[in-house]
């Protein structure tokens, strides 16, 4: 699977890539199917405290599959973010397997 990896407002990370990496393979061995994955990491100006967001779409067959976290820590983001594309590509491989 390819994979882009943005920082937006911040400085590069290569721990939080590193991380992000070893996540994205375990979801690629999983779902051989994935293309390509698009990563962006920004920071954004909010008063409770959180404003470390996580986004990843994800190129695969069918729509694109999205998701998107807002956390006070972007490995909490990050996490948050592939768990909700877990749940995403179970649905998305179950319905490959009812075909």
């Amino acid at each position: 699977m390819e994979v882009h990896v943005q920082y937006q407002k911040m400085m590069t990370s290569e721990s939080l890539t590193e991380l992000l990496m070893k996540k994205l393979e375990s979801l690629e061995n999983k779902y051989n199917w994935l293309i390509k994955a698009n990563v962006l990491f920004k920071t954004e100006n909010d008063k409770s405290g959180e404003g470390k967001i996580c986004e990843i779409e994800l190129s695969a067959p069918g729509p694109r599959i999205f998701a998107k976290s807002d956390t006070d820590d972007f490995e909490k983001s990050m996490s948050k973010t592939i768990e909700d594309l877990r749940r995403q590509l179970e649905k998305r491989q179950a319905t490959f397997s009812t075909h």
